[in-house]
């Protein structure tokens, strides 16, 4: 399993939102410069960036920002998602130097459009985000837009839909879990990864301890991503050399 490190972006300034609230954010950096250097130094070669702005409103505030990540470190590979809503978005993002495009809510609304992004853009260049809170009766359902919205919608009915037509990395969040350092829904990815072996399952949420990262390695799941438990440095180097890839 590959740890791969978090920086959120929004105005500009790396920040953290507390289960998706805008209106519960802490601000770690003004540059995320430095944040991705020290990732890298910490041997990671992957790091997830999300534009909160693009996520919420559409608008590619943090182009600028993102571009400069890509450009300055070419041996860190960064995937980017937030607001990716048109497929000349995604190729713009790619032909920046963005390794991955993650896509979120036009996976869930518009899921045959995506899938012909899948087939142009190329299936290891898209990684489909699946946010979702879990239902009374333990079933995952969908949310969109910044997690504002939420679906009826399960992920099991969903990725079904995009069986067949070439989709290889799933991002799926528990969206409860997020930023609250309270341990990973286990059971979600144990379930995912049993009931569809052939995807490369990125984890994210609730990651707060080496012991998470353990746990998580014997779900299955290809990856795992973390931003506040790496940002106020909670985990000792030590126990994430085992899951980056230069360490």
């Amino acid at each position: 399993m590959r740890l791969i490190p978090a920086i959120d972006l929004r105005g500009g300034k790396c920040v953290r939102l507390y289960q998706g609230r805008f209106d519960a954010e802490t601000v770690y950096g003004d540059d995320p410069l430095p944040i991705l250097a020290r990732y890298r130094s910490l041997g990671a070669r992957y790091v997830h960036v999300v534009d909160l702005d693009g996520a919420r409103d559409g608008a590619q505030g943090n182009r600028a920002a993102i571009a400069a990540l890509a450009q300055t470190f070419p041996d860190v590979q960064i995937q980017v998602g937030g607001g990716v809503r048109l497929r000349s978005i995604a190729a713009e993002l790619l032909n920046a130097g963005v390794r991955r495009v993650v896509v979120g809510s036009v996976a869930v609304q518009r899921p045959e459009e995506v899938q012909q992004w899948l087939h142009d853009l190329g299936a290891d260049r898209i990684v489909l985000a699946f946010d979702v809170r879990i239902d009374t009766l333990g079933t995952p359902r969908l949310t969109t837009h910044g997690w504002d919205a939420q679906t009826d919608t399960s992920l099991w009915d969903l990725l079904e839909s995009y069986l067949g037509r070439g989709v290889l990395h799933v991002l799926c969040t528990d969206v409860a879990r997020d930023g609250a350092l309270s341990g990973p829904n286990l059971m979600l990815y144990s379930e995912a990864a049993r009931r569809y072996p052939g995807v490369q399952w990125q984890a994210s949420g609730g990651i707060s301890s080496g012991a998470d990262l353990r746990s998580l390695a014997e779900t299955g799941v290809a990856s795992v991503i973390s931003g506040r438990a790496l940002l106020e440095d909670r985990i000792p180097p030590q126990e994430l050399e085992p899951f980056l890839p230069v360490a």
